[in-house]
């Protein structure tokens, strides 16, 4: 993605079933657990770079010992951060105890994270930025087991606020929009109810008592003094969870990939938690999976295979070549077929994969060009003829390079932007000036700023008929409130598009009848009840969106003529066959909160609020 959204989280889970011993006798190290943790953690740090955090439960430990730990930072590098300072304890340790690390029970009495329980986390910062305090996992400390708890997880909640009244909390600003603060609350205030009714929790009861209130996309862990431990995952199966069992350990994870690396596994060992369940594994290291809350239909998020996700999942790779593939048809219409003064292209690498697919769908159309020309001539073949047309090639050139991440200490607008022109540098020589047209593809476009600002300038420098901007995603149309950190309708270059449409068309009365629908479902409460919004695209095809996005992002001055091709609704699902998740797109919500969310959101814009929609 050209243009930076902050998302999603990475969560890493694992449970050692057997003594520290087995794995320095196994393994030839009694930190095998922590090692582990920290490959799936650095295996996920595309998931969030604003912080990093550890908890750990030690079993058995001694009456008055602290049994739950937790580590956090904020660094600029949290995850190695964290690991030195962990380790940094083994190493005072071992100036007192010189061959402690040969006695696995004496280094989990003297080092505070040797637990048989780790949980890890990495935060994109979408509601606090990167304060430490926001950071997963939080912990609850009581004098009871039972009652000492950590929680971390991968997910936006939509009704925080209704969460926190609900078990009369109330909390300070900064914790206030904090969706782990609220679901640490309910999943506490449930959890102390259970103790006390029953003395020892039943966890799927808790669960079941807690998550039912969480309206979002989530998958969250939590670990318990007693031992007891859960991964859980929301009734629509919105955000990612994956986990693998043997005799030795339980691990779960935000990525199949990660688990996959760490462990040497194939893809099959590793399991997808499945929508409403939780993976359970009690005190004594007994595994159950259960359904906590009934399965809603599946609405898995389409982003995590479009972007979010490490492409070396299989599957995903599969998915993001094929959704350049299915894009190769409307690019070969939109170039006339003239594949000789086409140059192919993709900006930024994360559209590498989706670039791999579009031009296997465009050499697909060349044999057949070639196969039907040759087959065309019967005996009256010529050789030079032959061997000119078996030498045709889709055209690829590397006509952008990401430079190194520039630091600009300008503060006037107008410095910043100069500064913003060259983040990205072109390779010169490339292009046949005035005849060629450029074909760029990325993975989705947001904003559009850096197209403007950016991409479409260096792409003009080196002096094209035209540019053709390419996105595997479709047009982004609607907040979302599941877990990706875009919640302002303004930020959209496709809705900017709508707006100026309606006013070139002046429809702008449907903006005016929008808003007041929208205002008495506010007045009623129901701004749950439908997304209003859809209004404002309904006027228009998705091709008249795309025609004014490409105006919007083509900067004074532009010499080439720029257009702008999406990826259609129907190809991604195509594509992308198990994450129908596609509320971004379509504005169809999973839950009732999402119309809430984009309904406010529109409000917000209409009167001028530079405010979050949740």
């Amino acid at each position: 993605m050209s243009e930076d959204i902050h998302h999603e989280c990475g969560l890493a889970f694992i449970r050692l079933l057997k003594p520290f011993s087995y794995y320095q006798q196994q393994y030839g190290s009694a930190f095998y657990g922590l090692n582990k943790l920290y490959l799936l953690m650095e295996k996920q740090h595309n998931r969030g770079q604003d912080g990093a955090g550890i908890a750990v439960v030690k079993l058995h430990t001694p009456p008055g010992y602290p049994m739950l730990h937790r580590i956090r930072s904020n660094a600029q590098q949290p995850i190695p951060e964290l690991f030195r300072t962990i380790f940094q304890e083994v190493e005072d340790a071992a100036r007192y105890q010189p061959h402690i690390q040969d006695n696995p029970d004496l280094l989990k009495g003297h080092v505070r994270f040797m637990g048989e329980l780790l949980l890890g986390h990495l935060r994109y910062g979408t509601q606090g930025k990167n304060h430490i305090e926001l950071c997963h996992p939080f912990i609850h400390i009581h004098e009871k087991p039972a009652l000492n708890l950590a929680m971390a997880g991968n997910f936006n909640l939509i009704n925080t606020d209704e969460l926190f009244a609900h078990v009369g909390v109330t909390p300070d600003e900064r914790y206030r929009r904090s969706d782990l603060a609220a679901m640490m609350e309910v999943m506490y205030h449930y959890l102390q109810e259970d103790v006390q009714n029953h003395e020892s929790p039943n966890l799927p009861r808790v669960l079941c008592g807690a998550f039912s209130l969480f309206d979002g996309g989530y998958t969250a862990a939590g670990l318990l003094g007693t031992g007891d431990s859960f991964v859980i995952r929301d009734p629509h199966g919105i955000r990612p969870a994956y986990y693998y069992a043997n005799e030795e350990i339980v691990v779960a994870a935000s990525e199949r990939a990660a688990i996959r690396t760490c462990f040497n596994l194939e893809e099959d060992m590793v399991k997808e938690l499945m929508p409403g369940k939780a993976l359970l594994v009690n005190a004594a290291g007994e595994i159950s999976e259960q359904q906590i809350l009934p399965a809603q239909q599946r609405r898995a998020c389409s982003f995590e295979r479009i972007y979010f996700s490490r492409g070396n999942d299989e599957k995903i790779y599969q998915e993001r070549k094929k959704l350049g593939y299915t894009l190769s048809e409307i690019i070969l219409k939109a170039i006339d077929y003239d594949l000789k003064h086409t140059i192919f292209s993709f900006i930024p690498n994360t559209a590498e994969v989706a670039f791999y697919g579009l031009i296997q769908g465009l050499e697909d159309y060349l044999n057949q060009i070639k196969v039907q020309r040759i087959l065309s001539w019967g005996n009256d073949m010529d050789p030079n003829k032959l061997a000119e047309l078996i030498s045709r090639r889709v055209r690829i050139e590397k006509i952008a390079i990401k430079d190194v991440k520039l630091r600009t200490f300008i503060a006037a607008d107008q410095g910043r932007t100069e500064m913003v022109q060259h983040v990205y540098d072109i390779t010169y020589g490339t292009v046949q000036k005035g005849i060629d047209t450029l074909v760029v593809i990325d993975d989705s476009i947001v904003r559009g700023t850096t197209l403007r600002e950016s991409i479409i300038k260096m792409l003009d420098r080196l002096g094209p008929r035209r540019i053709i901007i390419v996105s595997s995603a479709p047009q982004i149309r609607y907040p979302d409130c599941y877990g990706i950190d875009m919640s302002k309708l303004g930020d959209f270059v496709a809705f900017r598009a709508a707006i100026e449409l309606l006013k070139e068309k002046q429809k702008t009365y449907i903006l005016e009848e929008t808003y007041s629908l929208c205002k008495q479902l506010q007045r009623s409460n129901s701004l749950h009840a439908q997304n209003v919004v859809k209004h404002i695209y309904k006027p228009f095809t998705v091709e008249e969106i795309s025609q004014q996005i490409a105006r919007i992002i083509t900067p004074p001055g532009t010499r080439a003529e720029v257009s702008v091709i999406y990826q259609s609704i129907e190809n991604l699902h195509l594509s992308c066959p198990n994450n129908l998740g596609d509320w971004y797109f379509t504005g169809n919500y999973p839950t009732p909160g999402g119309n809430k969310v984009v309904n406010q959101a529109f409000l917000n814009f209409m009167e001028g609020k530079n405010e979050r929609g949740y």
